[in-house]
């Protein structure tokens, strides 16, 4: 990647909060133009106004889409708006645009236990097939439709965000243990064929401890998560999304361009203690 002088971009699925919102920032400050994909109620509009001008206050553009990330049709036409936006770049006369990174951080899915209990209705299909098409299979589809776009170049890096939940039981997460479980196995898959194919286009999972974010207080035992993360965590902290937002800067580097198809822990080893 010596000498590419390609603009980077990065696209960012679940911008508004977490760890979408502090890596979107990360990325700016370190050079990259956001657009960020998110869903959001009029009375979040506010922060996510203070989101995209702390992006531009950094002096880069920020395009933020408030649509369903899981939509085919919102899908497609967040695909062509940052395509018609790469266009124009191009007409100008300014250096080829790309994205450069493409993290999938989409925080969705049924807390409902698998059997009913004290009261609370145990999972149905339909929110069993929501999460699992939200927080995994939606990256599949992102990555077809960029790829087919061709917005995804030779030195892209598609991340995505999964947890330790993808591999150990936690009180009504199955459903997005689950999924978790799906979108390691879809990584796997998209780096094997983009890979066989010759593209240059990486596809890795972060896995990240127990963070403090808007998705974590909404599990009904994240009072007991948070005190067994720091209890278990080497640092004697939880993971914070700027250690995440850090690792995605890291990542998105020249030197990881051979790094494909991995689960990489951002956790400061937590998933390594008992």
């Amino acid at each position: 990647m010596t000498g590419d002088d390609r603009t980077r971009w990065a696209l960012i699925l679940g911008a508004s909060s977490g760890m979408g919102e502090a890596t979107s920032l990360a990325l700016a400050a370190a050079g990259y133009h956001i657009c960020g994909v998110h869903l959001d109620l009029r009375s979040r509009r506010d922060h996510v106004d203070e989101v995209t001008a702390g992006i531009r206050a950094l002096g880069r553009e920020a395009i933020f889409l408030n649509l369903n990330a899981a939509d085919d049709t919102k899908r497609m036409t967040a695909i062509e708006t940052l395509s018609g936006r790469f266009a124009a770049i191009r007409a100008e006369g300014r250096p080829a645009p790309y994205l450069r990174v493409v993290l999938h951080s989409l925080a969705f899915g049924s807390l409902a236990p698998y059997i009913a209990d004290d009261g609370h209705p145990a999972i149905d299909r339909r929110r069993m097939e929501m999460t699992a098409d939200v927080m995994a299979h939606s990256l599949v589809y992102w990555a077809q439709g960029l790829f087919a776009a061709g917005l995804l170049e030779s030195g892209s890096r598609i991340l995505a965000m999964t947890s330790e939940g993808s591999s150990i039981a936690v009180p009504t997460y199955g459903a997005v243990s689950a999924a978790k479980a799906a979108l390691e196995s879809h990584v796997r898959q998209l780096a094997l064929e983009f890979g066989r194919r010759g593209t240059g286009i990486t596809v890795n999972a972060i896995q990240a401890g127990v963070t403090m974010t808007p998705a974590l207080m909404k599990v009904p035992v994240h009072d007991d998560i948070i005190e067994m993360s720091r209890r278990r965590n080497p640092s004697g902290r939880m993971t914070t999304t700027s250690d995440v937002a850090r690792a995605v800067v890291g990542l998105a580097g020249d030197a990881f361009g051979f790094v494909n198809g991995a689960v990489i822990p951002v956790d400061g080893g937590e998933a390594i203690t008992r």
